[in-house]
């Protein structure tokens, strides 16, 4: 009278792999959207890093450019020239270096097109104090 007959609920066989479809495909969304392009990037900066050799001008992550002096291939860390005169070195680890530079010879062979010669005019004499007579 007061208390109703409880029925038992069907089952549906799809209702729990439904449920689990939109965090699967969110997930593969976040693969291809950021995990895939990370790991190729990290792929590429270990490379590069390999590939470090006496010469190379880098730059840090603290933004410093220098120039390499000595890598030593069982180890972490590399020797950095900052300044020529008075000679300014550094020890810094591989992976604070962020990339490497490319050197103007090396540049100007992998672009297709030739520098059209210009005819180059002299440069101004700079305007401070120094050249002015009183």
């Amino acid at each position: 009278m007061l208390i109703s007959p409880a029925y038992a609920q069907s089952a549906d066989p799809t209702g729990g792999l439904m449920s689990l479809l939109p965090l699967v495909l969110i997930f593969v969304v976040f693969y291809f959207i950021l995990i895939r392009p990370q790991q190729k990037k990290a792929k590429e900066h270990r490379e590069m890093l390999a590939a470090l050799k006496k010469g190379d001008r880098v730059v840090t992550g603290g933004g410093v450019i220098a120039t390499v002096v000595r890598v030593a291939p069982d180890s972490d860390e590399v020797i950095l020239e900052i300044a020529k005169n008075p000679q300014v070195r550094v020890t810094v680890v591989k992976n604070t270096i962020s990339s490497v530079l490319r050197e103007e010879g090396e540049a100007a062979a992998k672009d297709a097109k030739p520098a059209a010669p210009s005819k180059e005019q002299p440069e101004p004499a700079p305007a401070n104090d120094a050249g002015r007579e009183r």
